[in-house]
């Protein structure tokens, strides 16, 4: 049986529910999977919803795993050597970086003596952070196969070392054609044949009927979902929502989700007196989130970061009118003024002029001229339809799932290599060039061109 170690920083998460989804894929296909996490869960995720505790934990570690890790690098020291070159006199990283390198291959070292015995084909690490070089660390030491997915920040904003982890990973997966670009241009060395885009997806909902405009209200419902962090720059729509109110328009905004930004939000909404409009709803399980997004006359997203969030697709596949920065994969998602509309990321005119412009279709929607209110109906009901159609085709959580899973056994490499514990087993093992597959297409395009040819063939108007 195949077997692969699949290791995240942590899991379970409820913010990651597609870690446990893709395992549970491979497993669904005769792969045994050992889950893996660098860090204890919290308490909150180790439910039945999000999946029970890790197999094995990396941290903290036990005395006797210290005494076994270091013996095991010794005896393989060859295999980490080139590791340890690059930690140590190569980049351009600070002593601080370096010096966590070194202890994230210690903890390689402590996640290979977990695994040992377990017969492991193949590590895979999901995000680039440090959980990336403790699987490759550890699948050097096991002379096993080795991979890794990228998102967003892990690629765009921490990517620590990653020179390295590419090109000694059998494969990389990432969410986007964009990322794909980026470490293409960015890595020039990597080969592109193993840089492959397994994009997510969200659960569609029952039904998917065309959304019709329900608009009957005056005041504009603001949603914002997401982990309350300097990177999601909430505070951005803080003080976009303060510009609202000094224009004297009628609005609601509510943001849910918890963090360590949060106490600096609520002082934030005092200094602007908008304790009446602006809610802090903290945690909201997923359960509840329909009631939300019903409400919702305008999603937005507000992050100056990201690879492609789940909150736009579920929005999206609700029929909701959706309001995103132009940044890395979103537009591949968001098709400005076709699935949704983009502004320029942290321009807070551009902004606020997108998203007065959806209020005045809305508005227009309740005029008292037929022609105009038929117009503007239409425009925002051609928006939701499109932005179902593009989630159905292309962010679809059941197919890109299956699309996810094909990729991975057909580029995992088996364990067929023997254990050679000489002084030349590395020197030999280099000389070995595995075969690599062609990368497969994905059945679905991104670009947008199928959301758009699907939703021009359903009966809604073009204005």
């Amino acid at each position: 049986m195949l077997t692969v170690a699949y290791l995240a920083n942590q899991f379970p998460s409820e913010v990651e529910p597609y870690v446990g989804d893709e395992i549970e894929e491979l497993r669904s296909r005769g792969v045994r999977v050992i889950t893996g996490s660098v860090r204890q869960a919290s308490a909150a995720a180790e439910t039945p919803a999000m999946g029970h505790a890790p197999e094995l934990l990396v941290l903290p570690v036990r005395p006797l795993v210290l005494l076994k890790a270091a013996w095991l690098a010794v005896r393989r020291w060859k295999r980490i050597s080139g590791l340890m070159f690059r930690v140590v006199c190569q980049g351009r990283e600070g002593p601080w970086a370096r010096i966590k390198a070194l202890l994230h291959t210690y903890l390689g070292a402590c996640y290979a003596v977990l695994l040992a015995g377990q017969k492991v084909d193949h590590i895979h690490a999901h995000h680039g952070y440090f959980g990336s070089w403790i699987a490759m660390t550890a699948a050097r030491l096991l002379n096993a196969g080795f991979s890794l997915t990228l998102h967003g920040s892990d690629l765009l904003v921490h990517g620590a070392y990653l020179d390295t982890k590419l090109e000694s990973c059998h494969f990389c997966l990432t969410i986007s054609d964009y990322n794909r670009r980026y470490i293409l241009e960015r890595y020039p060395k990597v080969d592109p044949n193993k840089i492959l885009v397994s994009r997510l997806g969200v659960e569609l909902p029952r039904t998917m009927a065309p959304p019709t405009s329900s608009y009957c209200k005056q005041e504009l419902s603001l949603l914002a979902v997401g982990r309350l962090h300097a990177v999601k720059d909430h505070a951005f729509l803080i003080r976009a929502c303060a510009q609202l109110r000094a224009r004297d328009l009628p609005f609601e905004c509510s943001i849910a989700g918890d963090g360590p930004e949060r106490g600096k939000l609520e002082r934030l909404i005092r200094r602007f007196g908008l304790e009446s409009r602006v809610t802090l709803l903290g945690h909201v399980p997923r359960e509840c989130m329909d009631s939300l997004y019903d409400r919702a006359d305008v999603v937005v997203l507000t992050s100056r970061s990201e690879g492609i969030p789940l909150v736009l697709m579920e929005a999206m596949a609700r029929g909701k009118i959706v309001l995103a920065p132009g940044i890395t994969g979103i537009p591949e998602l968001v098709i400005d003024g076709q699935t949704g509309f983009l502004y320029q990321s942290e321009s807070m005119g551009d902004f606020l002029a997108q998203l007065l412009f959806i209020r005045s279709l809305l508005q227009t929607s309740l005029t008292c001229d037929a022609s105009y209110r038929a117009a503007a109906a239409n425009q925002l009901n051609w928006v939701r339809h499109a932005a179902q159609v593009q989630v159905s085709h292309n962010y679809n959580h059941k197919k890109n799932l299956q699309a996810f899973a094909e990729l991975f056994m057909e580029r995992i490499v088996p364990r067929t290599i023997p254990q050679i514990e000489s002084i030349h087993e590395d020197s030999v093992l280099q000389q070995i060039q595995l075969p690599v597959q062609r990368h497969r297409d994905l059945p679905v395009r991104t670009d947008g061109a199928d959301a758009v040819a699907g939703a021009r063939s359903c009966t809604v108007l073009d204005v």
